[in-house]
Parts: C-alpha cells; sequence; structure tokens
C-alpha cells in the first residue's frame, strides 16, 4: 500500500465518520477562531486608530534649527549658536522630499500681537504665523467658516488672512467675520477663513492664532531686524515608514544645511508620533496575551482531538487486525491516523480562521471605523498551529495502532 492510497484510505474513513469529523473539527476550529479572532481584533483596532493618529501628526516630523546652548559651562564658554533655516533651504528640502512626502514650510511672524478690527482690539498675545498651501493639512487645522488660501494669494502674497476662533468672538461678536479687515503689524488683512474651536484640552493655540501666506509673512519686517527661521513639517501616507523617511530628511537636510562629515546635524528632528508609540507598546502586549489565551484554547483543543483519535482507534481495532492479516505495516497504519488527524485539524483550522477573521473586524467594527484586515501571517500561523496539532495529537493513537497485534485485533468485539 502506497502513501496515495494510504491517504484515500485515510478520507474514505474522515467521510464515513463525517458526524465525528465535524464534531472534532469544531473543536479545533474554536481554538483556532479564538486566536486569529483576538489577534485580527487588535489589529484592526489598531489600523483605525492608527488613522486617527495620523489625523493628529503620528505620520510626521519637525525639522527646526537646533536649539541653541546659552547656558555657559564651568570655564565661561558660551553654547553654539545654529544659524536659522533660511527659505533657500528649506525651498530646496521641499523640493528634494515632494515625490515620498507632504512637506509644509511656515514661519513664526509674530508671538505677541495686537489686531485692531474697525472698532475693537485684542490682547497682545496673538500669534501671526506664515504658511504655505500645506499648513492646514499637516497642522490638522479645519476650516469652520470660509476658505482657505488661493495659489495666486500664496504666490504673490496678498493681504488675507485665516483667524482663529478667539480673535473672532474679541472684535466680531455679533456679526460674521469673513469678509471683514483686521490691522495688525502695520497692514490690513481681508478675513477669508475662520478655524474651528480647538479648546484648551486640544491646543487651543489655534484659537488665538492668525495665518497669512507664507510670501506676505516674508514681506513683512521683523521688529528688531533679522530674518525668519523656517519649521518645516514632512507628512507621509504610511506611519511605519516613519523611521526611513526621517533617516532620508536628515541626509537631504545635511547635504542642504551643508553640514561637515563627522560633525552634528545644525538642525533636529521631532518626531511627532508618541501617540503611535504608545499605541505600538500597548496592542504588542495585547497581542501576546491574546496568542496566550489562543495557545491555551487550542492546547484544549488538541487534548479533546487526541481523546477522540484514541476513540477511533479502539472503535476500528478489529479494522486494524485486518488490514495487517493483509500485509500494512506499523508505518502503513501510523500514517494512516496521522493523515486522518492532520485532514481534521487543517478543515477546522480553515473554518476557524474564517470565523476569525469575521470575528476580529466585526468586534473593531463596534469599537471603531476601520478597514476590513485579512492578516495573512496569523492566516500562516494558525494553518501551521493546525498541522502541528494534528501531528501532535495523532501521533500517540496512530502509534498505539501501529502496534496493536493482528491476532489480538481481529478478536475484538
Amino acid at each position: 500500500m502506497n502513501l496515495i492510497e494510504n491517504i484515500r484510505e485515510g478520507m474514505r474513513a474522515i467521510y464515513g465518520n463525517m458526524l465525528r469529523t465535524i464534531l472534532t473539527g469544531l473543536i479545533v476550529s474554536i481554538g483556532i477562531m479564538s486566536l486569529v479572532g483576538i489577534l485580527t481584533a487588535v489589529d484592526s483596532m489598531k489600523y483605525s486608530l492608527t488613522q486617527t493618529f495620523s489625523s493628529l501628526g503620528a505620520n510626521s516630523f519637525d525639522i527646526r534649527k537646533k536649539s541653541s546652548n546659552n547656558r555657559g559651562n564651568q570655564q565661561g564658554r558660551v553654547g553654539k549658536v545654529y544659524p536659522n533655516i533660511t527659505y533657500v533651504q528649506a525651498m530646496k528640502y521641499k523640493d528634494m522630499m515632494s515625490d515620498n512626502a507632504i512637506v509644509s514650510l511656515s514661519a513664526n511672524i509674530s508671538g505677541a500681537t495686537v489686531v485692531k478690527g474697525e472698532t475693537d482690539k485684542t490682547n497682545p498675545n496673538i500669534s501671526v504665523v506664515g504658511g504655505d498651501e500645506y499648513y492646514l493639512e499637516t497642522q490638522n487645522l479645519v476650516l469652520e467658516k470660509g476658505r482657505g488660501f488661493s495659489n495666486y494669494e500664496h504666490e504673490f502674497g496678498s493681504n488675507v488672512a485665516i483667524i482663529g476662533n478667539e480673535i473672532k468672538e474679541k472684535l466680531f461678536k455679533k456679526q460674521e467675520a469673513i469678509g471683514q479687515s483686521i490691522t495688525f503689524l502695520g497692514r490690513r488683512f481681508k478675513i477669508v477663513g475662520q478655524l474651528e474651536t480647538k479648546g484648551s484640552s486640544m491646543g487651543g493655540g489655534s484659537d488665538r492664532r492668525i495665518i497669512i501666506p507664507l510670501e506676505t509673512g516674508r514681506q513683512i519686517p521683523l521688529m528688531g531686524g533679522g530674518e525668519l527661521n523656517y519649521a518645516i513639517k514632512t507628512a507621509i501616507p504610511k506611519p511605519e515608514e516613519l523611521n526611513y523617511v526621517m533617516g532620508e530628511a536628515t541626509g537631504i537636510m545635511r547635504n542642504v544645511r551643508q553640514d561637515p562629515l563627522g560633525q552634528e546635524e545644525s538642525f533636529e528632528i521631532r518626531r511627532s508620533d508618541s501617540l503611535l508609540q504608545s499605541l505600538n507598546e500597548i496592542s504588542g502586549f495585547l497581542k501576546a496575551g491574546g496568542f496566550i489565551i489562543g495557545f491555551i484554547t487550542l492546547l484544549g483543543a488538541s487534548v479533546g482531538l487526541m481523546n477522540i483519535m484514541m476513540v477511533s482507534v479502539n472503535e476500528r481495532t478489529r479494522e486494524i487486525g485486518v488490514r495487517k492479516a493483509l500485509g500494512a505495516t506499523s508505518k502503513q497504519i501510523r500514517q494512516q491516523f496521522l493523515i486522518e488527524a492532520i485532514v481534521i485539524c487543517i478543515l477546522g483550522g480553515l473554518v476557524g480562521i474564517f470565523l476569525g477573521i469575521m470575528m476580529g473586524n466585526g468586534i473593531a467594527a463596534l469599537i471603531g471605523e476601520g478597514g476590513f484586515i485579512v492578516p495573512w501571517l496569523w492566516v500562516i500561523v494558525g494553518l501551521t498551529i493546525c498541522v502541528a496539532v494534528g501531528v501532535i495529537s495523532g501521533y500517540y493513537p496512530a502509534f498505539k495502532a501501529s502496534k496493536l497485534d493482528p491476532i489480538e485485533s481481529l478478536r475484538y468485539e
């Protein structure tokens, strides 16, 4: 009897005891469903939360000039002062990174500004920021009313502004702010947009912020002279590629800033994904816990499978005796029972994987919106575990069956 015939004999035994096969497969299905379901739910929830955190800056990083250490050391030396990031440098970086990411340039024009309306004025606590066409998107700022800046306004530096909610409440309590004019930094600006209120718990600095086109900000002389210091924010579509893109950005900025080899950078890169890092750490613990729970369930399933296979051996003792009397070897008997156990585990595993994927995505959908996740890694792991459970649970019954004495087996009732 060759292997192919042995496989056929094992399949005939499975089909001949369909009810027992289904019940045995369900034991394995429940174990695999718990394992794949928990891990799928974790992956799906992580995907959903990653998308949410991405909108909060988890997929971005900031580049600024390195902070100077002005505190003298014990020898009275003054810390090194690093030069500002110039407009030419910032634009060169933006051009070189435009294929891989969204790059936004901005500059703080004034940090303590008085803004005047027709009759009222604000306290000197308003910040004025010059931003490019991607500034609102990368800073996660949403317009409540009005519009953003047009390409013409960005290119030619028009006197238009987007204001925060606190400025509107202070200067235009009983009327719409859109279309009105305000004066600050010696210029008159037309309001074209109003930001959604953030509140103190969600970074309320935007409520006291005025955004103007970056080109307009470049035209305004700074108090005390000097040049603008540009900030660069780089956002990527895939947060998992953040480390790679940051390494690429570091090399480009060193080239743009002409930092000599072997010396430290004259700029610093700050990640904006602290929430995402915390999420990855938490999801790692959840996956570990889910794997342990699923493994314990599978352990119980393997014990149940072994028990059923032992019952099968006892029920088919006379059949084993007949096969041995006809010339079947112990190896062939072992093969038949192992094949039965493995096939049952694989069939149960496939059903369990399907149910686990449905269960995991269903749990994630109840918690929050997210894409449908098919965890191919856990599918492969689940099938591998199924085969392993079949081999481990079926080996002892198969070994016991192969050692049966043919004469005693034929006498068995």
